[in-house]
Parts: C-alpha cells; structure tokens; sequence
C-alpha cells in the first residue's frame, strides 16, 4: 500500500480533515492532510494515548472600538455562531476518535487592550458574557483561558508587565523579521490595517495616524507572542489553531469561524449580516446596516437580517 493512502486512513488524518475545509490561508489551501505535517504530528500524540484531542485557539479578545464596525462591546450573534461552530467541530471529531475532543478558548484581551484602545472593563465584560454564552448554549467542548487564570486578582497593568517581560521578542527582532520573512510583514501589515480601521476618534491626519499604527502594530505583534508562549507553558500538549490565516505547512493551523468575503475577518471586528436563507456572513457594521434590519436578543443588538433592498 502506497504511504498516501496509509496516511489517509489514519486516525490523525481523519480527524485533521475535518478541519481542513475550514482553513485560513492567505494562498491556496492545501488539499490533504499531508500538507500538514506539524498538525499530523501533533494530533497523533493524542490519538497514540488515547487521550482527548486538545486545541488551543488564541482569540476572542474583545469587540473593536469602532461603531462602525461591531454593535457594541460585547459579544452577539458573531460570537455565538462561532463558538456553536467550534463546539460542534470537536463533537465531530467525536464521531471518528471515540476519546473526542476540546477547545481551550485563550483570550488574548488584556494582552493588548491598552495598545489597542479598549478598557480593561470592557475585556472583562467581554470576557464574562463569552462564558455565560458557553454555559447558556450548552457547548460542552470548550473551556476558556485568559489572564485571570494566571496572574489571579493583580492589576491588568501588572498582569501585561509580567508576561511581556518573560515571553516578548524585543522590537529590533520584530523589525528585523518584518523585513525579512514574509509571513511576519502580511501579519505586520494585517494588524496595522485593523489598528487604523478600528480608530474612531483619530483627530489628526492619516499620514499621522498610519505612522502611530505602524508603530503600535510592533506592540500588538509582541503582546501576541508573548501570549503564545504563555499559551505553550501552561498548555505544552495542544494543537494550535489561529484567527490569522496560516500557510499549509506552517506550525499553527489558520481556522475560519464564518464566511467572510474578507480572509482576516473575524466576530470581534464585524457584525453578522444573516440572508434571507439564513446563511451568516461577516461585514462591517456600517455594510451590514445597508443590507439589512437590525435583530436584537436578550435586550442587546444582536445581528442584521438582509432585506434585499440595499440603502444609501
């Protein structure tokens, strides 16, 4: 029998691809599990064992400060359509390795609210809402991580401090990669753009805002790494997904959580626009408003549901 076709049929790949229709790539996306050997190495010392797949998935750290692009600052019908989404993947996976699997939620929040603009309390209240929706919603795969359950009850300043001064690259090793490896610079790039979108209050000019959210950009790409390491101590057996798309081959594993016409989309950035077919997509608030009429729930806007008639 030919490896291919003995790789095919193994436990690790069989449950590798059932992520791979939900890979987020910035190029083509690899057509088989072989493609993804770091994901194959790490699932299988899991299914060796005979222990539950466990995913760590860095993310849902807060909604963007600008109105134009979310409903507010908690989580709505974005959040809740991804986390149903991820419960159900690793219910999947259930259903082709018996020991099945769970997804470590580790929000990255606290990381960087202040470099970004957003208060420490409405991480907090992010943060508390994305777990009453877990337990609400009965998704029994997923726990959540985040700075509390490292650093206890000390300051969110105190908390930051501590994990960049163990675990960020400096800024000349940041700058020096932007220049040189090609992934860093579209993440570098990826993040300045978002830096920029998500400055609603900017009073200044745009040559002027561009070169702060360069420079901020560094700090959230440290903060991120930083918070990947912390990730990798306190969960050294973990297959790591991303919210940012990743190559085939690459150490992380880029997954989508809904349909974007925009690759680096993600809830906390958008809003959900639903069809009239009930499909969901990710957009701008601002877009969204457009297409559609706002739906709300539990006493909070929730997502837009397309009209068919596009205003404005």
């Amino acid at each position: 029998m030919s490896s291919t076709l003995t790789l095919g049929t193994s436990v690790e790949a069989r449950v590798l691809g059932l992520l791979l229709p939900h890979h987020r790539t910035p190029g083509a996306a690899g057509p088989g599990p072989a493609e993804h050997p770091e994901q194959l190495a790490q699932i299988r010392e899991f299914t060796d064992a005979g222990r539950p797949v466990v995913f760590t998935l860095p993310g849902f750290p807060c909604k963007s400060p600008n109105p134009a692009k979310v409903l507010g600052h908690l989580p709505d019908e974005g959040e809740r359509l991804s986390l149903t989404f991820l419960d159900r993947l690793c219910a999947r996976i259930g259903e082709v390795y018996a020991p099945g699997a769970r997804l470590v939620i580790c929000s990255d929040g606290h990381i960087f609210g202040d470099v970004i603009g957003v208060p420490d309390a409405h991480v907090d209240a992010y943060m508390d809402e994305l777990r009453a929706m877990i337990r609400r919603e009965g998704l029994t795969h997923l726990e959540t991580f985040d700075l509390r359950d490292v650093h206890g009850d000390l300051d969110h300043d105190t908390k930051r401090r501590l994990v960049t001064a163990a675990h960020a690259p400096s800024r000349d090793a940041l700058r020096a990669q932007v220049r040189t490896d090609e992934e860093t610079a579209r993440l570098y790039r990826g993040i300045t753009r978002f830096l920029v979108e998500d400055t609603a209050d900017h009073d200044g000019t745009r040559s002027a805002l561009q070169r702060a959210c360069r420079s901020r950009a560094y700090d959230v790409i440290a903060r991120s790494r930083a918070w990947g390491a912390l990730i990798a101590r306190c969960h050294p057996r973990s297959v790591r997904l991303s919210i940012h798309p990743q190559p085939p081959g690459a150490r992380k594993f880029g997954i989508r959580l809904l349909d974007s016409a925009d690759v680096w989309a993600t809830p906390w950035h958008t809003a959900v626009l639903r069809d009239r077919g009930g499909a969901a997509r990710l957009m701008r608030r601002a877009e969204a408003e457009r297409l559609g009429r706002l739906v709300w729930r539990d006493g909070r806007p929730s997502h837009f549901l397309e009209t068919g008639v596009a205003t404005g």
